[in-house]
This record gives structure tokens, sequence and C-alpha cells, in this order.
């Protein structure tokens, strides 16, 4: 697992456009803003995912590895992996759920 950061040839890391990305590569998204303190324990999919930030900081743990992404990081989640995830600081996470 490794972050996904923004390839600036796709233009802008607008919602519209990762979006766009990830719809691309077969993934239904949908929008979630997560407040300063929001914490997810560990827990697992039954499907595959890739969680995308459009602004903010969101540190994740999966497969006994952390990640912070930032706006334009992506990150793919295989189903069945454990992960916790976390916003860091105090601004508000925007984040594109992506599932397939």
């Amino acid at each position: 697992m490794q972050i996904e950061h923004w390839d600036y040839s796709r233009g802008e890391p607008s919602e519209a456009n990762i979006r766009r990305w990830l719809r691309s590569q077969g993934y239904d998204v949908a929008t979630y803003t997560y407040s300063p303190g929001t914490f997810f324990p560990n827990h697992t999919h039954s499907i595959d995912k890739k969680d995308a930030v459009i602004s903010g900081r969101f540190r994740l743990i999966a497969a006994g590895l952390e990640f912070v992404l930032e706006a334009g990081d992506a990150l793919e989640i295989p189903a069945g992996t454990i992960h916790s995830a976390e916003v860091i600081g105090n601004e508000s996470v925007v984040s594109l759920d992506a599932t397939r």
C-alpha cells in the first residue's frame, strides 16, 4: 500500500477532478466531511475502497503502516484490510470515499 499523490497533468486536485479520476477507475464515489477529532477505530470493509482527500489531513493506519493523506492524496484499501482513520489538526477533512 502506498499513497497516490495527485498528478497535476489531470488539472488541479479539485473535488470534481478527483471524483472524475476515481470514477474512471470504476469506483462509486461519495463525499464526506469529518470534523476535527473524528476517529474511526479498527474496522474492515467487504469491498475494495479508496479514500481521497480534498482538504485537511487524514491519518490512516492500515496493514500495520501509517499514512497521512493531504489534499490530492488517495489510498487504496483492499477488502478485508483492518484499518483505522482519524482527522489530524483543527481543520475538517473533506474526503471522497470510493468503493467498488
